[in-house]
């Protein structure tokens, strides 16, 4: 089992920034690639971004692309996402996930998910 724990979500300007980290526990967090998903009201889960295990690859969703960026520290178990420029559609539930093969890209082949935090982007 791997237990994942999103923070940094919150209340933001359009333009502005966040950082959302996503603690894990568990099993040995380098075993995993990670990624992020958000989902708004309405709407299906999309994939924003991921990252395999090194880090050495990544990977964005086509409207995140060019403003956040997904990185990892296996060293404290956390996978952090960047997010720049933020819009009002940026507004969703975001959550980590943690998958042990698959593609990055593809909500079916994690394993393990967060919570979510909630990140509202105001205009």
């Amino acid at each position: 089992q791997v237990q994942l724990v999103e923070s940094g979500g919150g209340l933001v300007q359009a333009g502005g920034s966040l950082r959302l980290s996503c603690a894990a526990s568990g099993r040995t967090f380098s075993n995993y690639f990670m990624g992020w998903f958000r989902q708004a009201p309405e709407k299906g889960r999309e994939f924003v971004a991921g990252i395999t295990r090194s880090g050495s690859n990544t990977a964005y969703g086509d409207s995140v692309k060019g403003r956040f960026t997904i990185s990892r520290d296996n060293a404290k178990n956390t996978v952090y996402l960047q997010m720049n420029s933020l819009k009002p559609e940026d507004t969703a539930v975001y959550s980590c996930a943690a998958g042990r093969s698959g593609r990055l890209w593809d909500r079916r082949d994690y394993d393990y998910w967060g919570q979510g935090t909630q990140v509202t982007v105001s205009s």
